[in-house]
């Protein structure tokens, strides 16, 4: 049993392409960061060398994990050779970089999170716990909430990159190092991400779809400013991006919810949604990871 790495995502496909088919939901994280990761993995068992296990490292140094067993995700911190103790596998960090989170399926990425800490003295701490929600049958709300969802244009990108700063701010992520606006224009220049606007024309609501990956996308970004909600502006925006992202020939469409949130877990249902798995993001607290 052993980690495989790699930068070219062609080469990812290709060893991990029946894992990644069979299960797109659980690999939902993996597929939507493919392409732009810096580094992809794969886990593989003995004997016929079946791959089991997947994972991708963000340039920000967040290990996210596919479908994966607890030993793999153990293992992430068992491939250094000739130490006294473990240390993060020397192809997942080849340059001795500090991993600054992990986030996956509840258990495996609390696994991992702790060997991390535990193998450079450090620590780590659940940042948010999420659930990862499947669409079935769309249902969308009746009544109805006033106005209408349209595609998001050019003129609107400075309106969406200040809201998508505000929802990273209020989901609790660290906005101040980040560039939103080069996210937000590819959505928006791939008619990706709607706006839900009032009778009069007003932008009230928003959300995005992600590109169609073996056949599931996921639903992000569902803001609604704090003065515009109550309203059922997000139901409208989120039905409408749903219906998108099946149209752009997504099988699977997925969204993740923050566990504390009850507002918004009831929201999803209400619309379709069902719970799948729990999920973790695991701050990691260590600074010195060749020491």
């Amino acid at each position: 049993m052993t980690w495989h790495f790699t930068e070219d995502p062609a080469v990812f496909r290709a060893s991990a392409a029946a894992l990644l088919a069979a299960d797109p939901t659980r690999n939902t994280g993996v597929l939507t960061l493919m392409d732009a990761a810096d580094r992809l993995g794969w886990w593989t068992e003995p004997g016929d060398g079946r791959v089991t296990g997947v994972l991708a490292v963000t340039a920000s140094r967040v290990v996210v994990l596919g479908t994966v067993t607890t030993e793999a995700a153990r293992a992430l911190t068992a491939g250094a050779s000739g130490q006294d103790r473990p240390a993060a596998h020397p192809r997942l960090f080849p340059q001795g970089e500090t991993p600054t989170a992990v986030r996956g399926e509840a258990g495996p990425a609390e696994a991992c999170a702790a060997a991390f800490a535990e193998a450079h003295e450090g620590g780590w701490h659940p940042a948010v716990r999420l659930r990862l929600f499947r669409l079935g049958t769309l249902t969308p709300p009746d009544p109805a909430p006033a106005g209408r969802a349209r595609v998001a244009g050019p003129d609107d990108i400075p309106l969406a990159t200040a809201w998508a700063r505000e929802f990273a701010r209020d989901v609790g992520e660290d906005t101040d190092a980040r560039d939103f606006t080069v996210p937000v224009t590819d959505r928006i220049s791939e008619g990706r991400l709607l706006l839900w606007e009032t009778p009069g024309g007003r932008p009230v609501s928003m959300a995005s779809t992600s590109r169609t990956i073996e056949g599931q996308a996921r639903i992000h970004l569902v803001y609604t400013p704090s003065t515009a909600r109550g309203r059922g502006y997000a139901a409208g925006v989120t039905t409408a991006v749903s219906r998108l992202a099946q149209e752009s020939g997504a099988a699977h469409v997925l969204l993740f919810t923050d566990i504390a949130n009850p507002t918004s877990n009831a929201l999803y249902r209400r619309l379709g949604y069902h719970p799948v798995t729990d999920h973790l993001d695991a701050r990691l607290r260590f600074t010195d990871l060749t020491r």
